[in-house]
């Protein structure tokens, strides 16, 4: 007679999305990596955006006339999210390649038969993560750097029109990443490759948008993942780009997407 058949099914519990939720975070608190990487992440929000805005400040005097005009210091101290969208996104990459590389998926997923319940609770649990500590590392930045502004009276403040919406929309983009990141991890399977297909969507296809032609690019820039997520981060709208919300949610859509992928490759394939 085997262990399962003398354990009565109420004892053994129903396997339910807040349970598997549950084991999810006990996984992501217990791995030394989640607290090294988010720490980095922490540290480059707001130790970039106070060096950032430190320096603005000291050598404004010789600064030309034309980043004068378009000084941002919102986004001057925000700018650490640029190296903290990497970190997060590693991450994401992480949280799901990680199992797949020691093979601790199986025993996941031979808890979870149906599979779908392990990603959604992989993603709530690590987008929730993200964006609470994205976002008090994005306010922290914002303080941090207008107070090295203001000793040159550069600064800005929270009820400044656009500001809270800079400010929480750099949390906001940097949790999407983070649930690229997911995505990208589960459809790969491998974590250099996750990695590589997040940082290429990100930031190579910036780049590689920027050889074609000026009526090319303006027509399709808009519309890649990164330009238009980081639209709520900018005050003042930038040329050739949607509106900060709108932009915001075709970066939501592209995450859907990839997790829309990603759970049809977790179904559909073997573990």
């Amino acid at each position: 007679m085997t262990t399962a058949t003398v354990i009565p099914e109420a004892e053994r519990g129903e396997v339910t999305q807040l349970r598997v939720i549950h084991s999810e975070w006990i996984k992501l608190r217990s791995l030394r990596s989640t607290l090294f990487t988010l720490l980095a992440a922490v540290v480059a929000m707001v130790g970039l955006g106070f060096l950032f805005s430190y320096f603005t400040a000291d050598r404004w005097s010789h600064l030309p006339p034309d980043e004068r005009l378009n000084f941002d210091p919102t986004l001057v101290s925000l700018r650490g999210f640029y190296l903290a969208q990497l970190a997060v996104g590693v991450l994401g990459v992480l949280v799901i390649s990680g199992e797949y590389a020691t093979g601790m998926i199986r025993a996941s997923l031979s808890a979870v038969p149906r599979r779908l319940p392990v990603l959604w609770a992989k993603a709530l649990v690590f987008g929730a993560v993200a964006w609470v500590l994205m976002t008090i590392a994005s306010l922290t930045a914002f303080l941090v750097g207008q107070a090295a502004l203001s000793g040159h009276h550069l600064g800005t403040s929270l009820s400044a029109p656009g500001v809270l919406r800079a400010v929480l929309g750099a949390g906001l983009y940097l949790t999407v990443v983070g649930l690229i990141g997911v995505a990208f991890g589960a459809l790969i399977r491998n974590t250099a490759g996750g990695i590589a297909t997040v940082f290429g969507v990100l930031l190579v296809l910036p780049v590689l948008a920027e050889a074609l032609p000026s009526s090319w690019f303006d027509a399709i820039n808009k519309y890649l993942p990164s330009t238009a997520g980081q639209g709520l981060i900018h005050i003042h709208q930038q040329p050739h780009t949607l509106a900060p919300w709108t932009g915001f949610a075709m970066f939501c859509l592209y995450a859907l997407v990839a997790l829309a992928g990603a759970a049809v490759a977790l179904k559909r394939r073997d573990a």
